[in-house]
């Protein structure tokens, strides 16, 4: 309980609370609104609490399955602490724009990463002496416009297996194409969304600097513990693989032993149980009775 009175109040003076007018507010957003001041609508606290601890959570099973969670969020205000977290647990991002078809239209934008790639080691290669300034301009050029924009999947060989959004209305493209793929969809969900909208909504101010970080925060750390979880699994489980192996390699070197040492004791049992020739009576030869018959 303690641990959610202190989240609470750290909620608070990040200032997660704050909703937008009550003019611009979503009306399936009610069972959220705690009250209205100054026009401007509250979030409940209490349920931002639940629904973000029950985020965390369902990613850091997620993390422990060992599949990828893509972090989107393209708002000025957002993107820098989203990539920071998204890096810290190694995970996809995508916070300069969307690109429409990211999701949908996979195998077109892993050809577009691996161009990118393909200029980056031409670049970095030996035979860049052989292009002109021009040419290395040119394609620098290129590389840093891709990047900007594909950097964070570069290493994402397949679809993740969930989204999480800063602001859902502002990421309505990215939201659709999961909801089209079936990818489990997580957002911050600010007063004027509809919560419905993603499997996990975290209701909260999306526009504040401070509220996006100990929100991104939060559940990156949950991440983090999900993935410590699965190494630690994953070494446990080499470990008593070893402790198998070695055990059976004993047995069998018993085992051989054993055997060795059966073989060795039935020749000298051998050896021991063969017949002994009688030698004759009296030592030597036998001599005949002297003086015959009588």
């Amino acid at each position: 309980m303690e641990t959610n009175t202190s989240l609470q109040q750290q909620l608070l003076e990040a200032g997660v609370h704050f909703g937008h007018l009550r003019k611009k507010w979503n009306p399936k957003m009610l069972p959220y609104i705690f009250a209205e001041k100054k026009g401007i609508h509250i979030i409940d606290l209490n349920k931002t609490v639940d629904h973000l601890q029950e985020t965390a959570a369902a990613m850091k099973q997620i993390a422990k399955s060992g599949k990828k969670i893509m972090f989107v969020a393209t708002k000025k205000q957002a993107k820098e602490i989203v990539s920071d977290c998204a890096k810290r647990v190694n995970m996809p991002f995508a916070t300069e724009r969307w690109l429409g078809g990211m999701l949908t239209n996979f195998n077109t934008v892993r050809k577009s990463v691996k161009k990118m790639q393909s200029i980056e080691k031409l670049l970095s290669d030996a035979n860049a002496d052989s292009l002109t300034k021009k040419e290395k301009l040119t394609l620098a050029r290129d590389k840093d416009k891709m990047e900007k924009v594909l950097g964070g999947i570069a290493q994402m060989s397949r679809l993740p297996a969930a989204l999480f959004l800063v602001d859902i209305g502002h990421e309505h493209i990215a939201l659709a194409e999961a909801k089209r793929l079936g990818i489990t969809t997580f957002g911050m969900v600010d007063t004027n969304c509809d919560p419905n909208k993603v499997d996990f909504a975290i209701p909260a101010n999306d526009d504040a600097t401070k509220s996006v970080a100990i929100i991104t925060n939060y559940i990156t750390a949950a991440i983090a513990e999900g993935l410590a979880e699965r190494q630690a699994a994953k070494d446990e489980e080499e470990e008593e693989v070893d402790n198998e192996n070695e055990t059976r390699a004993a047995r069998l070197q018993a085992e051989a032993e054993a055997e060795g040492g059966s073989q060795g004791g039935g020749r000298g049992r051998q050896g021991e149980g063969a017949p002994k020739r009688r030698a004759p009576q009296g030592g030597g030869t036998r001599k005949p009775q002297a003086g015959g018959k009588r």
